[in-house]
């Protein structure tokens, strides 16, 4: 009787068990949870109840119905920690309440507080690492690199914005001048800006087709 009250597409509070059960009692009512394969949820207070499916979980082991959340670890502890171990570049607490829909500063300083996790300011936040030390640097190898990478990338898109810039003032000040004529004028820019670099801005927004327009229709 309680698999199929589990096994609703909502989930159930403990005294709905007890109804299905002609009103039994609390210690009655936990004795038949014990023979069903059931979740308790992780926010609410533990208020709701569910059935365990393994199909129902996603790749990082929960589900929600609605604004309710189960972890196939069932408890808030467990499941911080777990996702912390598992997570190839360790996490922050912004990313694990990300994906928990719910505050995770407690537990994270309580795992670290007891060993079970590693914390390092990376980035400027902290990132928890698993307490094992060689899962732990593995993850913080892999945080850096990831960190390396994005800046690398920033510091490109802000050349590129640079190079746009310098290239269009150019043509505002001199109309019609070619790509090596921009090049010769940019000489001396820091950082650099080469041909191949004012080339690639003529192609991206087709600027000598664009002059050859504006100069026909001056004329």
């Amino acid at each position: 009787m309680l698999a199929a009250v589990l096994a609703a597409s909502a989930p159930v509070t403990f005294p709905q068990l007890q109804a299905a059960l002609g009103q039994a009692s609390r210690t009655t009512t936990f004795r038949y949870l014990r023979q069903v394969r059931h979740l308790r949820s992780y926010n609410h207070n533990g208020r709701y109840y569910t059935h365990r499916d393994p199909v129902r979980f996603d790749r990082h082991g929960l589900f929600s119905l609605g604004d309710v959340h189960f972890s196939r670890d069932r408890s808030l502890s467990a499941t911080v920690q777990r996702l912390v171990r598992g997570a190839e570049a360790g996490r922050t607490q912004k990313e694990l309440q990300a994906l928990l829909h719910v505050p995770v500063h407690a537990f994270l300083l309580a795992g670290f507080r007891q060993g079970a996790l590693q914390r390092e300011r990376l980035g400027g936040v902290w990132v928890y690492l698993a307490g094992d030390p060689a899962v732990g640097d593995a993850q913080r190898r892999e945080r850096r690199q990831r960190l390396a990478r994005r800046r690398a990338g920033e510091a490109a898109a802000a050349l590129e914005a640079t190079v746009v810039i310098e290239v269009l003032l150019v043509l505002i000040r001199h109309p019609g001048t070619s790509p090596p004529q921009v090049a010769r004028r940019l000489q001396g820019h820091a950082p650099p800006i080469g041909l191949p670099q004012v080339s690639a801005v003529f192609t991206r927004y087709d600027l000598e087709q664009l002059q050859k327009r504006g100069a026909s229709t001056d004329c």
